[in-house]
């Protein structure tokens, strides 16, 4: 059976990989900048660097990443179907809630640029290890295919 895809699916599936490894890393940088920022005080050329950062990481690899990761995905996803695919349902709905994890730094990161810090830095610090949880669990989807039927 070969997918709508056909042959360029391998390499479709292979720079999908690649987006979700530069987007995965910008996940675990920008909060661990954030717990750095923390210490600087609001407005101060210390606080305005990381700004300058967080902007940078976001619109270099977070930005860039989550839109490859999304496209690339769905094109692996759709080319053989969802039909008794249970793992690629859940590996889709963590991946909805990581994209929601993804807007919420977006969110936190401007607020921080504003001067606010609407969290305590042992909450930046546990909201850190979001992404490898959920990196844990997608692969673990990914490659042992549970709930498949």
């Amino acid at each position: 059976m070969i997918g709508w895809l056909g042959a360029a699916y391998p390499w479709v599936k292979a720079f999908h990989v690649i987006a979700v490894i530069f987007w995965i890393a910008g996940l675990f940088m920008l909060p661990r900048f954030l717990v750095y920022q923390m210490a600087a005080t609001p407005g101060s050329a210390e606080d305005r660097l990381w700004n300058e950062r967080n902007a940078r990481i976001k619109r270099i690899i977070l930005n860039p990443g989550i839109i490859l990761v999304w496209v690339l995905g769905l094109m692996v996803a759709t080319s053989y179907g969802f039909a008794g695919q249970g793992w690629l349902h859940a590996k889709i709905a963590l991946v909805v809630l990581l994209s929601g994890y993804h807007g919420w730094l977006s969110a936190t990161a401007k607020k921080f640029a504003r001067g606010e810090r609407p969290y305590a830095e042992k909450t930046m610090r546990l909201m850190n290890e979001v992404p490898a949880l959920a990196t844990i669990l997608i692969v673990i989807l990914v490659v042992v295919k549970p709930f498949s039927y």
